[in-house]
């Protein structure tokens, strides 16, 4: 299995999940009617907000176009949103294509020969696009000119194309995999953070308000906290919990209506689903907490390796649930907490300080 390959299969079971940070097909729709339209109105991201606000007033007043720019994070965060906030704040048309998109590098100078004036490129998981296509984009970005190949072998031809100048929005998940020469010709790049519960609250009350849902403040919280830190997964919980509460209730959502309607779709107070807690449950139950090995824990939990470490494990090694170690995953105190387990450890200093004798006698 190669690369590309993985990745569509953690795409997919990403997806599948109500907790998954990809986009599907319906969200893709939803998140249309609910994206911010200017600076103004995006939440969160306050460090971001201010240098890219300063970024395009200096270019309009400057009467030029943006310095290019990459946006990096997980998905779901908003880098796509920014870059259309960027073409609404520079009043410019924006054309919008992916790194796997272009394999070849005459894809990628079809797209650079027809863009107008100004406009914005997005280029999202721009570290996906091939490497001719990406050392055509250098010239591309640096001189706006491109080089186009006519011909081949002795008798091949090089024939300068000059392009209009335009801002390339590129954004990644995967920062660490472009190329530095890549890297260092973004004037302008800022990393997505994930979200506060309260800027969560702020996401999901202005979508419940474009929604035409009824929300209070301890049904936000409650969705809020269970959303993994991401706009687009407080937004999808948030259509959810309408759904029950328009079906089971009197269409308001509050703290009990969001707990219930969560309960139905098996997403805990921590934002993990049945993935992840299979997972921790296998790590305390099966293994007493590890180490084990990641193939041994897939066995044991009934999926791929592949999707195990890069669908479940980044977000219980980020909530401190589990911990990579070189002899194989460990599960912490805060894992055995939440599941309502008890470590071996803590039954065994609580057998020897209440003076029954130790599990090994000791």
């Amino acid at each position: 299995m190669n690369w590309d390959d993985e990745t569509t299969a953690e795409a997919a079971e990403a997806e599948a999940r109500i907790v998954g940070a990809a986009a599907e097909g319906d969200d893709q729709a939803v998140e249309a009617a609910l994206r911010p339209k200017d600076l103004s109105e995006f939440v969160g991201q306050e460090k971001v907000r201010q240098q890219l606000d300063l970024v395009l007033k200096a270019a309009r007043q400057r009467g030029a176009t943006a310095d290019h720019v990459l946006l990096s994070g997980a998905p779901g965060l908003g880098k796509t949103t920014l870059s259309m906030i960027i073409a609404a704040e520079m009043n410019a048309p924006i054309r919008i294509t992916s790194g796997p998109a272009i394999q070849h590098a005459g894809d990628l100078a079809a797209i650079l020969s027809s863009l107008q004036e100004g406009e914005i490129l997005f280029l999202d998981e721009i570290h996906r696009m091939s490497r001719p296509a990406e050392e055509m984009l250098y010239m591309a970005m640096e001189d706006f000119r491109v080089d186009v190949i006519v011909g081949k072998g002795p008798g091949a031809t090089a024939i300068p194309l000059e392009l209009p100048p335009f801002t390339l929005v590129g954004a990644t998940t995967r920062a660490g995999l472009l190329p530095p020469p890549l890297r260092d010709r973004f004037g302008f790049t800022a990393h997505m953070e994930f979200y506060d519960p309260s800027e969560l609250q702020r996401v999901i009350h202005r979508s419940a308000g474009l929604l035409d849902v009824e929300i209070d403040p301890a049904g936000a919280a409650e969705i809020a906290g269970r959303s993994r830190g991401t706009p687009r997964i407080a937004n999808r919980l948030l259509r959810r919990v309408r759904d029950y509460a328009q079906v089971k209730a009197d269409g308001m959502i509050t703290r009990e209506i969001a707990e219930a309607a969560l309960r139905v779709y098996e997403v805990d107070s921590r934002g993990l689903d049945r993935l992840d807690r299979a997972v921790l449950e296998a790590l305390l139950k099966l293994f007493g907490g590890g180490p084990v090995g990641l193939s041994t824990l897939a066995v044991a939990v009934g999926e791929e390796r592949e999707t195990v470490e890069e669908v479940a494990e980044p977000f219980l090694v980020r909530e401190g649930l589990l911990a990579r170690t070189p002899r194989g995953r460990v599960a912490t105190p805060a894992a055995w907490t939440h599941l309502g387990l008890v470590s071996p450890q803590a039954a065994g200093s609580g057998a020897h300080g209440s003076g029954q004798q130790g599990l090994f006698g000791a």
